[in-house]
């Protein structure tokens, strides 16, 4: 009685998991295409009838908040700190992962709790630290200044997804390489960073979606106009259009801004879903 009891709340549980799952995923997917067919509208379409379709695409949109308000500037600068930024982390976290999940020493349970315990720490609380360093290190107005605080804020989850992807890959094919004479860095970029791609891919994207839609730094530690990111660009453009009232305009400026990260996540998709799964495998 006690166990079919049990049983029907866990159904009922998982029923209420997956309404709430499928009516946030419905409300997600109608948000977007609106904002997709509104950019498609003239601002007497979009006034005349919010729901309604546009009766002709207006391309005239994208190209205005693309040269008008300097989107192209903001879209160069995101991605090549963005990119830049995942291109360090790769080099610096895929190592480091790696000692942290095969070599045993003294302190490396100790040094793998360090990255545990920096995901956890707000990067809000170590604004001021970060400025004095920045100052003093006459970075700041910088874009390499701010790819270098990308990188340090996303070093410890990084390291920690690596880690548990590189702990799901077998230590046979270290020992059969360590057998024909490899070394330990050789068997690492030979075997071990090749065998590591989903686990990299995944850290990339989420390293991505973070990096391209990030506001708060971008806003501290960027003042002048011409290097700002694309998430400091919408918000200049969004204050534009409330004096200029050109919605479609600035419907037009979030499309592009939403474009890469939808692109990436829908063609590498299985690529993070296999990523995550291989590195649960093992703890």
């Amino acid at each position: 009685m006690a166990h079919s009891i049990a049983g029907r709340r866990e159904r009922i549980g998982t029923i209420v998991i997956y309404v709430f799952l499928i009516i946030w995923t419905a409300f997600s997917a109608f948000s977007l295409c609106w904002i997709i067919f509104s950019s498609f509208k003239s601002n007497k379409e979009l006034y005349a009838g919010v729901w309604n379709l546009p009766r002709s695409l207006h391309f005239e949109n994208y190209v205005k908040a693309w040269n008008t308000v300097n989107l192209k500037r903001y879209f160069l600068n995101s991605a090549l700190i963005t990119l830049s930024s995942i291109a360090v982390l790769v080099f610096i976290c895929t190592p480091a992962a790696y000692v942290v999940a095969r070599v045993k020493f003294f302190g490396s349970r100790f040094v793998n709790n360090l990255f545990i315990m920096g995901m956890g720490i707000p990067y809000q609380l170590l604004l001021i630290p970060l400025y004095r360093l920045i100052i003093s290190m006459r970075m700041n107005n910088s874009l390499w200044g701010l790819g270098l605080i990308y990188v340090a804020l996303s070093i410890p989850f990084t390291v920690f997804l690596l880690s548990g992807f590189i702990r799901s890959l077998p230590s046979e094919l270290e020992d059969s390489a360590r057998i024909d004479g490899c070394s330990d860095i050789k068997a690492f970029w030979k075997i071990m960073f090749p065998l590591s791609q989903p686990g990299i891919v995944t850290a990339s994207i989420m390293n991505f979606i973070f990096l391209w839609n990030e506001y708060m730094l971008a806003l501290i530690f960027l003042t002048s106009e011409n290097k700002r990111t694309l998430s400091l660009g919408l918000y200049s453009i969004q204050s534009a259009m409330q004096f200029t009232a050109d919605w479609v305009g600035l419907m037009a400026a979030v499309v592009i801004v939403m474009l890469p990260t939808i692109l990436i996540y829908v063609v590498l998709s299985e690529r993070v879903m296999q990523g995550i799964t291989l590195g649960a495998v093992k703890g």
